[in-house]
């Protein structure tokens, strides 16, 4: 039971989450993490995820894993809409785009959505944010209202015009810097009547 305890101190030391995996190469079995958890010493996020009580849970653990993978993605859509506070609203699945060909990722906790983008809208517009102790590639506020209204027919207009509306309001973008987003995903006739509505 000491070297259990003390193979769970190395684990909580790096106060983040760790995986079931994990857990076990260092001798730690699923019955002493059931244990642990009763105990309080730590907690259990999602299946086979556990973090240290005092521990801010990571939620994007679809992230963590495309990242250890070395998976080609930007986050996009609904859940760069999130990230950029755009919205309080939680998406079900981590949204990310993929290069045309590419092969699509896969994860074993959480769920994914991936769209397909050509060359040039996949380049277009990506940032680095540290989130969660990961440094992760997500498009500009700017490139994300442009795919909004590019996959409108699988978000939803109405999710396209609140993140136009929202990110006016908050000044997350010039409309010079949306301009050129929307150019590069060909929306930008589909675009003009409503950002001139704004501007008016």
């Amino acid at each position: 039971m000491e070297s259990n305890s003390h193979n769970l101190d190395i684990l909580t030391a790096r106060k983040r989450p760790f995986s079931i995996t994990e857990a076990k190469d260092v001798g730690i079995s699923a019955q002493m993490l059931a244990y642990y958890c009763k105990c309080g010493r730590i907690e259990r996020l999602y299946r086979g995820v556990y973090a240290p009580m005092e521990t801010e849970a990571n939620p994007y653990p679809e992230l963590e894993q495309l990242i250890k993978k070395r998976s080609e993605f930007v986050v996009c859509l609904l859940s760069a809409l999130q990230i950029h506070e755009f919205t309080t609203q939680l998406p079900h699945s981590l949204w990310i785009a993929v290069p045309h060909g590419a092969r699509l990722p896969k994860v074993n906790t959480g769920r994914l959505t991936s769209v397909r983008l050509t060359k040039d809208p996949y380049q277009y517009g990506i940032e680095e944010k540290e989130l969660y102790g990961m440094n992760v590639k997500i498009y500009s506020a700017a490139k994300t209202v442009a795919d909004c209204f590019k996959f409108r027919n699988k978000i939803g207009i109405d999710v396209a015009l609140e993140a136009l509306k929202d990110g006016h309001r908050q000044k997350l973008f010039t409309a010079s810097e949306l301009w050129r987003a929307a150019k590069v995903c060909r929306v930008s006739e589909i675009i003009r009547p409503y950002q001139e509505i704004m501007q008016s």
